[in-house]
């Protein structure tokens, strides 16, 4: 799915545009016990607490392609015939309503999520008549394609505090008991994925809100496919790369290069307008240390490794590699940051023989508040 097509669906996630009329889910403990089940109709509850329901599912469908949302793709053989598919295509078809895949998954996410406190499991259900549109821009009367799918939300269950409020009702000042809040979902996922417009049931989206576990035990229970690895550790892998095979070559300008290029790289992507995610493979990045002098031999290793550690052929997006909108210099006693675009500020130098991190100081400098001459 590319980002149009992910904002399309989270368009449909509003009172009046939904066809989901009910949840269905269950309450899982700390000790991983199944503490209730629950299936609700979203026309019972006031329009505000639908539109709640609604805005907590579309969550799911939040934040960055190859970040938060990662495509997962099923072999054909799992399409046609394994129990993972089976299961998410019975609660589709069936809108939910077939208590046998709808305890499977439940299952599926008990044994396999891992969260301190008590968690939600929210699935809903919807069926879009896709519209379609002629040549002259027009909307059509039918497209002849209905996108059914369904949406899953895991939720951590938060406890508040009791606190001190004013009941006008009573005319006084009493205790707001603690009660049980439900936080924005940790995990999630749509399926089947809605690619060109057209029902995908080869590939779901999957939701995760945090860039350092890639939920990886979750992925595996539910649709039986290794997770990617996660944000976080996709850069410290690509750091570690580029220290261990650059080495004695790796400068301060190097490593301007390669954020300048790539940063450019993901500005060309966005004035273009690209629904599709940006990713960059190991050659783009081999092409950049080429032109930065490195020698050949070191490049080659480079690539190798990257093969070793991201999988031969892979692609990645290129902010999960470095952070272009900041460069920063480390020592262990010194921190400098800045933003990328100020970045030929910042030099290193040896003089007599000790090293040095030059920063150009232009225009009014100030030490703790005052401010200082140089001269």
């Amino acid at each position: 799915m590319n980002i149009k097509e992910i904002s399309e669906i989270k368009r449909r996630f509003k009172v009046e545009r939904t066809n989901i009329s009910r949840i269905r889910g269950a309450l899982i403990n700390e000790k991983k016990e199944v503490i209730s089940r629950f299936d609700q109709s979203l026309n019972l509850i006031s329009e505000e607490e639908a539109e709640a329901v609604l805005n907590t599912l579309k969550k799911v469908l939040s934040g960055s392609l190859n970040k938060n949302l990662i495509d997962i793709a099923f072999s054909n053989q799992q399409v046609l015939d394994s129990s993972e598919h089976k299961m998410l295509s019975a609660l589709k078809v069936s809108s939910l309503a077939d208590d046998k895949a709808l305890d499977e998954l439940i299952e599926s996410v008990r044994i396999s999520y891992k969260c301190e406190g008590n968690y939600l499991i929210i699935l809903g259900s919807d069926a879009y008549d896709v519209p379609s549109y002629g040549s002259d821009g027009n909307k059509k009367e039918d497209s002849g394609e209905i996108y059914s799918y369904i949406v899953c939300a895991i939720c951590p269950l938060n406890m508040t505090k009791s606190t001190l409020g004013y009941k006008l009702t009573e005319n006084a000042i009493k205790n707001n008991l603690p009660d049980w809040v439900i936080g924005a979902p940790d995990a999630g996922f749509l399926f089947p994925a809605f690619d060109g417009r057209k029902t995908n049931i080869y590939n779901a989206l999957f939701y995760n809100r945090d860039k350092k576990d890639n939920k990886a035990e979750l992925i595996e229970a539910l649709f039986r496919r290794e997770a990617p690895m996660a944000v976080a550790i996709q850069k410290q892998v690509f750091t570690n790369i580029f220290r261990d095979t650059i080495a004695e070559e790796c400068s301060i300008d190097v490593v301007k290069d390669v954020q300048d290029h790539l940063g450019q790289l993901i500005e060309e992507h966005k004035a273009l307008k690209d629904p599709e995610p940006l990713t960059v493979s190991k050659s783009t990045v081999s092409d950049i240390l080429k032109s930065c002098g490195i020698n050949e031999e070191k490049v080659t290793e480079f690539e190798t490794q990257f093969d070793h550690s991201f999988g031969e052929k892979a692609t990645v997006s290129p902010e999960n590699l470095l952070n272009v909108k900041q460069f920063e210099v480390k020592t262990p006693e010194v921190s400098i940051k800045l933003s990328s675009d100020m970045s030929d500020l910042v030099e290193t130098r040896v003089i007599d023989g000790q090293k040095f991190i030059m920063i150009r100081a232009d225009g009014i400098v100030e030490v703790n508040g005052v401010e200082i001459n140089i001269k």
